[in-house]
């Protein structure tokens, strides 16, 4: 994948904190950033699956096809 170069600023503290962990764990920076990054978008899609969830579970017809859906999920387990 490319990469792209940008500019930002983050607190001095985290930059410290981020200096301390490359450095005991012989890592970029980078590295560690993109790691962090890739994190937080994996719990925001976590978020927005979970307020997914709640909205269709406040509808009756969403409610009642993702209840049959788990009956099959079920029973397909049974088998294995």
């Amino acid at each position: 994948m490319k990469s792209v170069q940008y500019t930002s600023s983050i607190p001095a503290d985290l930059m410290h904190q981020l200096d301390g962990y490359a450095g005991k764990f012989k890592i970029p920076k980078n590295r560690i950033i993109e790691e962090a990054i890739r994190a937080y978008f994996e719990k925001l899609k976590r978020a927005e699956y979970v307020h997914s969830f709640r909205k269709a579970s406040s509808n009756d017809e969403m409610f009642s096809l993702a209840e049959e859906g788990f009956e099959d999920y079920l029973k397909i387990l049974d088998n294995k």
